[in-house]
């Protein structure tokens, strides 16, 4: 069964920093695409950054030049660095992953709190 579980959420202030993890169960290269979303409240739900199996990326305007991702393949996990925040910023972060024969899965996210 496929899961994707994050952890790495917080509280943290403006100009802080925070990582996200998001642990994949089963093989990271059966993915195509792996990606951060973000859904602050009453907002729908936006891509943050996504990484493809051979490590591509892409960023949202609104975090390049702040925001990382990278993949550790050693370790099934998928990770969002986090910096100078900004309290915009604020959101539940989802892991998202695109199965190349199952399709889409999500983990259960991460609140991420950016205090002014």
């Amino acid at each position: 069964q496929v899961q994707l579980v994050e952890s790495g959420g917080g509280l943290v202030q403006a100009g802080g920093s925070l990582r996200l993890s998001c642990v994949v169960s089963g093989n990271m290269f059966s993915f195509n695409v792996l990606g951060w979303y973000r859904q602050a409240p009453g907002n729908q739900r936006e891509l943050v950054a996504t990484i493809t199996s051979i490590s591509r990326t892409n960023y949202a305007d609104s975090v390049k030049g702040r925001f990382a991702i990278s993949r550790d393949n050693a370790k099934n996990t998928v990770y969002l660095q986090m910096n100078s925040l900004k309290p915009e910023d604020t959101a539940v972060y989802y892991c998202q992953g695109r199965h190349v024969y199952t399709g889409d899965y999500w983990g259960q996210g991460t609140q991420v709190t950016v205090s002014s």
